[in-house]
C-alpha cells in the first residue's frame, strides 16, 4: 500500500479515537463507510508456515481498527482472537493462553490499564507480554503503562509494519532465553531458561521487560549504565519509551528484590550518571 493509503488509514484511526471519546455516533458511521472503501493492504511479509502460529489477543473496542490489526497480524502468520471489551479476556486466556496481549487503553467497562494489572496479578498469565496500542500519547500515560507492567507502547496513528515489528521483537525477546543457566548472587537467583527470579528461595513475579533489564544489569554487574544505554540494550525495537521509563522499571525491580528499596543493596543509583548492579556482598 502506498504512503497516501497509509496516511488515509492513520487519519481515519485518529478520527475514530476522537469520535469514540466524544461518542459522536454519526461520525463513527461515516468513518466506517470510508474505511470499507479502502484498498486491501499489501502483505507485510510472507507468513512462516514452518512454525505453529502464536496466538495474540487483540482488545480494541473499535471494530474497524480491530479488523485492521487482525488482518495484518494474520498476514504476518499469527493467530488472533479479538475482543471489544476487557471483561471476557481473562476467562478466555485461561482456556487458550495467548503469546501476547495487544490492548487499547480506553475500553468499555474495565480499562486497558486495569486489565493489564489483572494479567500481571494472575499466576498463569503474569509473564505474558502486554503491548498497549492507544491514541493517548502523553508521557504520564506511557509511564503508567510501564509502571503496571507493559512491555511496549504504540501510539495511534500507527504503521502496521511497525506494529508487527514491535510484536515480533517482544515475542523474540521472550523466547531467546539461554538454556540451563542460573545466576546466583547472595540471596538472589535468576533462572535464564525459565525467566524466573527467586529471592531467598521465594519466587518473585516479574514482567518480561523487568526480567530483561535485571538480566542485563546482572550480566554486567559492577558496570555503570546510563539510562540511554539501558534503553538501547533492553528496548532494542525502539519502543515509545523515555529515559524516565527506565527509572520506573528500576523502582519496580527494587520493590521486588531489595530488602529495603530505599537503601538498595543490589540496584545502585549513581546520581547524574545512571545505574549499576552490585553483587550484594
Amino acid at each position: 500500500m502506498g504512503s497516501i493509503g497509509l496516511n488515509r488509514i492513520n487519519s481515519l484511526l485518529t478520527l475514530a479515537q476522537h469520535s469514540c471519546n466524544k461518542r459522536t455516533l454519526v461520525s463513527i458511521e461515516m468513518l466506517r463507510s470510508q474505511v470499507s472503501g479502502l484498498p486491501a493492504m499489501e502483505p507485510l511479509e510472507a507468513a512462516d508456515k514452518t512454525r505453529d502460529a502464536e496466538l495474540i489477543y487483540v482488545v480494541e473496542d473499535d471494530p474497524d481498527v480491530s479488523r485492521l490489526i487482525e488482518h495484518n497480524l494474520r498476514m504476518a502468520g499469527y493467530d488472533v482472537s479479538a475482543f471489544f471489551s476487557g471483561a471476557p479476556v481473562l476467562p478466555n486466556a485461561c482456556m487458550a493462553q495467548p503469546a501476547l496481549f495487544l490492548l487499547d487503553i480506553m475500553l468499555p467497562g474495565i480499562s486497558g490499564f486495569d486489565l493489564c494489572r489483572q494479567i500481571r496479578q494472575h499466576e498463569q498469565l503474569a509473564k505474558t507480554p502486554v503491548i498497549f496500542l492507544t491514541a493517548r500519547t502523553q508521557e504520564p500515560d506511557r509511564l503508567q503503562a510501564f509502571d503496571i507492567g507493559a512491555d511496549g507502547y504504540v501510539t495511534k496513528p500507527f504503521s502496521p509494519r511497525e506494529l508487527i515489528a514491535r510484536v515480533r521483537n517482544v515475542l523474540r525477546a521472550q523466547s531467546n532465553a539461554r538454556d540451563h543457566e542460573i545466576i546466583q548472587l547472595a540471596d538472589l537467583e535468576i533462572d535464564i531458561a525459565s525467566m524466573t527470579v527467586r529471592m531467598q528461595g521465594s519466587p518473585v513475579l516479574t514482567t518480561v521487560r523487568e526480567f530483561r533489564l535485571l538480566e542485563y544489569l546482572v550480566r554486567y554487574r559492577g558496570r555503570v549504565f546510563t539510562r540511554d544505554q539501558l534503553l538501547d540494550a533492553v528496548w532494542k525495537e525502539g519502543s515509545f519509551v523515555t529515559p524516565r521509563s527506565v527509572d520506573v522499571f528500576v523502582r519496580r525491580l527494587r520493590e521486588k528484590i531489595e530488602p529495603d528499596p530505599r537503601r538498595p543493596r543490589y540496584l545502585k543509583t549513581l546520581r547524574g550518571v545512571g545505574y549499576r548492579f552490585d553483587s550484594g556482598h
